[in-house]
């Protein structure tokens, strides 16, 4: 058997909504991890961006356990020597609490220009609010039914024709008519003919026959 891999044409994206609200960071990152690389699918193919998008709101409600709200640093650089900044997870709940869901599901990611583009089909916001709802509602509704074409299974009408082509069709076809019973008397005429050929010459043996016992008793 052999291996199935996704075409890009054959990739269907959709749309899904997750409340952030009192989840835990780790299992939210993972399950919206799973969702954008499109491991949840069974077409799913390494190398192909078949995910789905993720739409996450609430961002600033997310859940941690442990001492994870006192201990948890994010850094970043500004490139320049001594450059390095800190910042705890209170503050960046605080400020930029998309942020924070989004490093999480970026260490779950392909560290490389795939998991780059994926990364972009994220969408997180802080309160319950977003401005995707037309593209979730397309991505969820069922597909309406696609109406019968009467063109393809009802009987064709007959295209208008020209009504002189219908007269010089009848004619012709009442012309045969006519001509069939003169070519049917030909031909019994001629087999009338054949018959009576037939007839004179069978009897032309029995005439001869009678000629010469005629003459045979003449003779005597």
């Amino acid at each position: 058997m052999k291996t199935y891999s996704l075409k890009a044409g054959d990739v269907v994206e959709r749309w899904h909504v997750l409340d952030a609200e009192e989840r835990p960071l780790g299992r939210l990152a993972s399950e919206v991890a799973v969702l954008l690389r499109g491991k949840h699918r069974p077409t799913f193919t390494p190398h192909m961006d078949n995910g789905d998008f993720v739409v996450v709101v609430n961002a600033s409600k997310v859940k941690v356990t442990g001492a994870k709200m006192q201990q948890k640093l994010y850094y970043r650089h500004s490139g320049y020597p001594g450059g390095l900044k800190e910042t705890p997870l209170p503050v960046m709940l605080e400020r930029h609490p998309e942020r924070v869901i989004q490093q999480a599901v970026k260490g779950m990611l392909p560290h490389n220009k795939l998991g780059r583009k994926i990364l972009r089909h994220l969408k997180v916001y802080g309160g319950p609010d977003h401005p995707h709802e037309a593209q979730v509602n397309a991505g969820t509704a069922k597909a309406k039914p696609q109406p019968d074409a009467p063109a393809a299974k009802k009987e064709q009408e007959p295209a208008p024709q020209d009504e002189s082509k219908v007269e010089a069709a009848e004619a012709t076809a009442a012309g045969a008519v006519a001509e069939a019973p003169a070519a049917k008397s030909k031909s019994d005429t001629k087999s009338d003919a054949a018959k009576g050929d037939v007839t004179k010459s069978g009897d032309a043996p029995a005439a001869e026959l009678a000629s010469k016992a005629d003459k045979d008793e003449d003779k005597e």
